[in-house]
């Protein structure tokens, strides 16, 4: 009888239940993220040189305070993300960017481990480190910084009150003008699909 209890014991410690996300936790994500811009990101110069831009793989850190239970407001970090700017095939320059997200987010209790979230954010994102290349080598090219909303969706699996892994996709709004010598040449629609992959660790 006592192994018995003892082995109900073991499994009701496994299987029970997560708690709520309350007021004043914070959770801490560490993971990786993939930021996939659009296919059609525009038409420079005129419309005449049409643009693609490839995606990159970064880390990511995500930090969320719970102003209210179930609410909590999220910071998106992450290591500097480069991306190939091509036409038609062809490179003509690389840029760098830091898109950072505040998130206003609504955790669900969907059941005792699966908690799927929505959230709505402002995006600022910092570009530099633009390089011209190709048949633009040796022009001063510049793609400057942006504002803009984003939405977020995912859900976290709850490996025990403390941890969870957790898949999430975002889609930010990021709309840039370039210049070329100093001169406007045109806007790119950046506008990417970010998913991502973190391990999350409540505080």
């Amino acid at each position: 009888m006592k192994t018995l209890c003892l082995a109900a014991a073991a499994v009701l410690a496994v299987v029970s239940p997560v708690a709520a996300q309350q007021a004043g936790d914070l959770t801490v994500g560490l993971g990786i993220a993939n930021v996939n811009p659009k296919s059609d990101n525009g038409d420079l110069a005129g419309g005449t040189v049409p643009v693609e831009i490839d995606d990159n793989t970064r880390p990511q850190i995500t930090v969320e305070y719970f102003i209210r239970d179930n609410i909590g407001v999220e910071l998106l970090g992450a290591l500097p993300f480069k991306h190939s700017i091509k036409s038609d095939g062809t490179e003509i320059g690389t840029v760098k960017h830091l898109p950072p997200v505040v998130s206003l987010q609504y955790h669900f209790d969907a059941t005792p481990q699966f908690k799927p979230f929505v959230g709505v954010g402002v995006n600022f994102t910092g570009i530099y480190d633009a390089e011209s290349k190709g048949p633009l080598s040796g022009t001063d090219l510049r793609v400057k910084n942006s504002w803009g909303l984003a939405a977020h969706l995912g859900a976290d699996y709850w490996i025990n009150d403390r941890s969870a892994i957790r898949a999430d996709l975002r889609y930010i709004d990021i709309d840039a003008d370039v210049t070329l010598n100093g001169a406007d040449i045109g806007e790119v629609a950046i506008d990417p699909l970010v998913t991502g992959v973190s391990y999350v660790m409540k505080f």
